[in-house]
């Protein structure tokens, strides 16, 4: 009778530990649905669901107050009772149209997004699902609210709010992946990162140093790679995917694998991607200024000029990359959890189309121009405990080592010298992040960084046809980076209405580096700059009902120098050469946004942003002198000495727009379009357009969902940027812009328009096929050097298990 009763106690234990794990799916398509958020703030938990739309919210028992969000869904609000008298299933209906959200970005930690006075999107993963990106730089697009730059097939540089490059920031799991050779000219580090192993995306607008630190000026880039998941009952838990994919413009073919393993306490995920992309064919209607009618190829020994068959093939753009990730998890209980990740990404050697147009003596100016293999690793531990001390509810220790490696390789036409340039980089950083609730009212985050980056650069100049080597200049000088930051952000809710948020940041950063002298007369070898910065925000939201939210946010950002800043030799344009500059100090952003949202009846949603940024002390290309000499001899070339400066001011102000609709039979629209305009000093105290600003784009889009069918039909466009609207920098380009009647540069308008969808062919298998750019455009996004992909057909197919 005892071992009966004891039997019958511990069967009803688990039934109750069973009745605990909720399942939530599609109401439609009746799909468990992966990354759910279920939140309360009383007590304090937060849990994401699994591959099966499970999660174990036993520790939300007794709560009043449960809200359960995912992207593109209904928020739910329920009380654990509610849940568990629906046995704890739930599902939830898709919907365009929402003014709530789980964001990240703000502080690091989970908030609601109605809480943050930032501008944040954050792109769903059943939209990078539906538009199959190539890259993380094209999935970037997929917001609507990036543009995205290209000087070749094999990279992509984001413009946001007419900022790019170093003066935006990559945060991969917390971790910033700016390093110390981050340029100011066109940056492809982006493609590093595996779009099937990202599981969410976000970008914040504006400044964000309080939280990032040195170059979150114009915003940042949060990517959360995919999480282990543990398995919810005594049985181990496995699930996966395998992907392929075909792409008619560049012949791509991809392929994916990955794979879950779970236990109570341990769980391993694997992922592994590899890309293969032939030369990128552009379209037929449009500018004859984009074709290529020639290209390079070594044959023997001379460079041999051929006829390109089809000019409408960008030769040579072609590459193929692989990327690995491996995920280890071990949570020993509710309090800790353990996160180790290791990433790497690796491409072929690839060409830098733009240089490839360019002409010299009515021939082309290089017999090659490539950037070698661009590899990247990290290894970043994640340590997670929650408990309720005076100190903290919940910190996150992040100890992370990264290794950077990029090179070029160029050699003039018919030259037997090819000059060789490699950079590595380490880079090492620790986080610390606390945060804690004080009071009903006020919640406290708080943390501090410190990142070391050291760079090695070497050169190399080799003779091909004698086969012979000899050291060269190296691009940058050895040199080692830090940064030393605390930070704090206190988020005050006034009412249910009113919340404030506002942070204090202060940052030290210091430079040392050795310069070879051998090669130039630089009248110093070396240079040290230790400074520091101060940078804040204060912010407000006002919500008066659930369809309308108002929310305002005053926001300072900084660039400290680096070793790009500071210590390159390059070729900025023919006839120019940019020597270092030791005698830099940061630059600073001021800005202010203001945006209001509104809901009308659950139909339709329009979301308006006016902002403006001043830039201080802008590092900016000047002529320079080197030991009084205006001119140096540099790669064979007499060359007009020029430095990067604090030497400019810069504004840009902008409006970002969107709407949502929600239309009858499971169809809906909505629309992204982006305006801005910036202006930057010029030497002689006049005014140039800003280059990174670039001109008005957009999507808007029409979809479709209906059961196991997905369909959008939607248009991505530019507006012309004229002769007089490019910056003057840009004007001398005619390699890459098309020319006007006056024979002048500038960059005309287009739009693509393109259809995708989806179909769930089974339970497991989901098949997806595509037309991008349907009438065949022959276009150039602003200031890149390589065309658009012309009509292009993919097909794609996943089998989940």
């Amino acid at each position: 009778m005892k071992k009966l009763f004891l039997l019958c106690l511990l069967m009803g234990v688990v039934c109750i530990a069973q009745a605990q794990i909720i399942t939530i799916k599609d109401q439609q398509t009746d799909e468990p649905l992966e990354l759910a958020t279920i939140q309360s703030d009383s007590p304090r938990a937060f849990v994401v669901t699994n591959a099966k739309g499970n999660a174990d919210i036993s520790v939300f028992e007794g709560a009043t107050k449960i809200q359960v969000r995912m992207l593109g869904y209904e928020t739910k609000s329920l009380s654990f009772a509610d849940l568990q008298s629906g046995d704890f299933k739930l599902q939830m209906l898709a919907s365009s149209v929402s003014l709530d959200n789980v964001v990240v970005s703000a502080t690091k930690w989970n908030q609601n997004s109605y809480e943050v006075p930032t501008k944040i999107t954050s792109i769903a993963p059943r939209d990078i699902a539906l538009q199959n990106p190539q890259t993380a730089a094209d999935l970037l697009t997929v917001s609507g609210k990036v543009f995205m730059q290209k000087s070749q097939q094999g990279g992509g540089s984001p413009m946001i709010r007419g900022f790019a490059t170093n003066r935006l920031l990559y945060s991969i799991d917390g971790v910033r992946m700016n390093t110390a050779i981050f340029r100011a000219g066109n940056i492809q580090n982006v493609i590093s990162l595996d779009p099937f192993a990202i599981e969410h995306t976000e970008v914040l607008f504006g400044p964000g140093s309080v939280i990032y630190g040195s170059d979150a000026i114009g915003g940042v880039m949060s990517f959360k790679t995919i999480t282990p998941q543990l398995s919810l009952t005594d049985k181990p838990v496995v699930s996966g995917n395998v992907f392929g994919r075909y792409s008619s413009a560049n012949n791509e073919k991809t392929g994916h694998f990955d794979i879950n393993v779970g236990w109570k306490k341990w769980a391993f995920a694997t992922s592994f991607s590899a890309n293969d992309y032939d030369h990128l064919k552009q379209g037929s209607n449009g500018p004859d200024d984009y074709l290529m009618p020639y290209y390079v190829e070594r044959r023997g020994d001379a460079d041999v000029v051929i006829e390109n068959d089809d000019p409408r093939v960008q030769i040579p753009s072609g590459y193929d990359q692989y990327n690995i990730t491996q995920k280890v998890r071990f949570q020993p209980n509710k309090h800790w959890d353990f996160q180790y990740g290791f990433h790497y990404s690796e491409t072929s050697e690839y060409g830098r189309y733009d240089r490839h147009n360019r002409m010299r003596n009515d021939l082309p100016r290089y017999g090659e121009w490539s950037y070698g293999p661009q590899k990247w690793m990290m290894n970043n531990l994640n340590i997670t405990h929650t408990a309720q001390t005076g100190m903290f509810d919940e910190v996150v220790l992040r100890l992370a080592q990264q290794s950077f490696e990029e090179s070029r390789m160029d050699r003039s036409l018919n030259s037997a010298e090819r000059a060789v340039r490699v950079e590595e980089v380490e880079a090492y950083s620790v986080n610390l992040d606390f945060t804690k609730n004080l009071a009903s009212r006020h919640t406290f985050y708080y943390g501090l960084e410190v990142v070391t980056n050291d760079v090695t650069s070497t050169g190399t100049d080799e003779d091909i046809v004698a086969g012979t080597s000899v050291p060269g200049p190296s691009r940058y000088p050895q040199a080692v980076w830090n940064s030393y930051a605390l930070y704090a952000t206190d988020q005050y809710r006034a009412s249910e209405q009113l919340t404030f948020q506002a942070g204090l940041r202060y940052n030290l950063y210091s430079l040392d580096a050795e310069f070879d002298t051998s090669f130039y007369p630089f009248p110093f070898s070396e240079a040290e700059s230790d400074n520091a910065a101060l940078t804040g925000s204060l912010g407000a939201v006002y919500r008066p009902s659930q369809d309308w939210v108002f929310s305002t946010n005053l926001s300072t950002g900084f660039r400290a120098p680096n070793v790009d800043d500071m210590g390159k030799v390059f070729d900025s344009e023919p006839g120019a050469v940019v020597v270092p500059n030791p005698d830099l100090d940061a630059e600073y952003a001021y800005n202010i946004d203001l945006s209001v949202a509104k809901v009308f009846g659950d139909m339709l949603k329009i979301d308006v942003t006016g902002y403006h940024t001043w830039l201080e002390n802008a590092m900016v290309r000047r002529d320079y002198t080197l030991n009084g000499q205006t001119e140096i001899m540099y790669d064979g070339e007499m060359s007009r000495v020029q430095a990067i400066q604090n030497a400019a001011i810069a504004k840009v102000y902008g409006l970002q727009f969107g709407l949502e609709l929600k239309l009858p039979a499971g169809f809906s629209f909505t629309t992204d379009y982006n305006f801005q305009h910036g202006e930057e000093e010029l030497d002689d105290g006049a005014t140039s357009p800003s280059r990174h600003a670039a001109p008005s784009f957009g999507v808007s889009r029409l979809n479709f969902k209906q059961s196991k069918l997905t369909l959008q039909l939607y248009a991505n466009y530019q507006s012309e940027a004229s002769s007089d609207d490019l910056p003057e920098s840009e004007k001398g380009k005619t390699e890459i812009y098309a020319l006007d009647g006056n024979g002048n540069a500038y960059a005309p308008s287009w739009y693509t328009l393109n259809l995708k969808g989806q179909y769930l062919v089974a339970p497991y298998l989901t098949v997806g096929a595509g037309i991008e750019n349907i009438t065949d455009q022959r276009y150039r996004p602003y200031s890149s050097g390589i065309s658009g992909a012309g009509r292009n057909f993919i097909v794609s197919v996943k089998a989940t298990f």
